[in-house]
């Protein structure tokens, strides 16, 4: 009988080994560190410090998304609401503040909200029997559909400093006076959006790696039926997986409309199809049980990276989704040969 409390010796969950698993990870990781040799040889400005917190900016909100979209895709399942609830949440959290609301609480609002939207994913697809393509795909025009109304498809600005500081703070950073009264940034610091990121994205691997829910996840994506059978509420545990996506999503909408300083009800799209490149670049398998969140975070920084260097390059933004593109249905392929060769 299966064993709820960790891995078949020398097998991942799904009959993925640990050593392809690794092996995958070692690949994505060597792809990342090609990408960043090319696009440094081709120009040099890449290497500067500016580009680097510009790379960290853009691939937190990817990273975010990628994080809760991998616990998903670990049970088996798909997130196609990221995006929409990113948004949604985010004007969630500017109406807030619109309302009177301080910055801080009205942001646990919008995740709180963005927490809600995933519950109503996890409820659909574990109660009403629906297919994850379907009900995510459902939330998705829901979500968005709620931000547009709410907004009347209008941005929501003029929302004070207080709010932009989470987008665009920096821990660390080291501003000097000059002679004419104009500030020189000596050192720009630490965006509080990586950080944001790799807190989440170190809580987020101990509860896969260390906690009861975390083998429950990786158990029902890998075999639901045996794990049913041995005692884990797999229900509960997809409910679980949904809901942390939604609040995660809900942070990375807080993230971004900080950014932008301005909740734009628009924003997010294509974003769950970043999200799910991410996991499975760095290694997730969509038939479900394989999945890591350091994986994730390489995937998320290739895709931040490719698109980093590539609009350097002078690539178009229509050229850059064809070559995303065929990065994701790449990275499939070669987890669709892994499990193949696993059977």
């Amino acid at each position: 009988m299966f064993d709820a409390s960790g891995p078949v010796q020398g097998r991942g969950w799904g009959g993925v080994s640990f050593g392809q698993a690794q092996f995958h990870r070692l690949s994505a990781l060597i792809t990342l560190l090609l990408l960043i040799v090319g696009f440094g040889l081709a120009n040099q400005a890449f290497f500067s410090v500016n580009n680097g917190l510009t790379v960290l900016l853009q691939t937190s909100v990817i990273g975010l998304l990628g994080i809760g979209m991998t616990m998903v895709i670990i049970t088996g399942g798909i997130d196609l609401s990221v995006g929409s609830v990113l948004a949604l949440s985010g004007v969630i959290t500017a109406m807030s503040v619109k309302a009177g609301l301080p910055v801080a609480p009205a942001m646990l609002v919008g995740v709180m909200a963005g927490a809600l939207c995933g519950a109503f994913n996890g409820f659909v697809i574990t109660r009403l029997r629906i297919p994850p393509f379907v009900a995510t795909l459902g939330m998705m025009l829901i979500a968005r559909g709620l931000a547009l109304q709410l907004t009347g498809a209008r941005p929501i600005s003029q929302l004070g400093e207080a709010f932009g500081m989470l987008g665009n703070g920096a821990l660390f950073r080291v501003v000097e006076m000059q002679a004419n009264g104009f500030p020189r940034v000596i050192f720009p610091g630490i965006p509080y959006p990586a950080i944001l990121m790799f807190a989440m994205a170190i809580a987020a691997a101990y509860l896969l790696n260390r906690r009861q829910i975390g083998r429950h996840i990786y158990a029902t994506g890998s075999n639901e039926e045996a794990a049913r059978l041995s005692g884990v509420r797999t229900n509960h545990t997809k409910l679980f997986a949904y809901t942390m996506s939604g609040a995660l999503a809900g942070v990375a909408g807080n993230v971004l409309m900080s950014r932008l300083v301005t909740a734009q009800p628009s924003e997010g799209v294509m974003y769950e199809l970043d999200a799910i490149a991410a996991a499975v670049i760095g290694g997730a398998s969509l038939s479900g049980g394989v999945g890591t969140i350091s994986g994730t975070m390489i995937g998320a920084f290739i895709i931040g990276i490719l698109r980093n260097g590539l609009n350097m390059a002078g690539v178009s933004a229509f050229i850059q989704q064809i070559v995303i593109g065929f990065v994701v249905i790449g990275a499939v392929w070669i987890d669709q040969v892994r499990s193949r060769r696993s059977d």
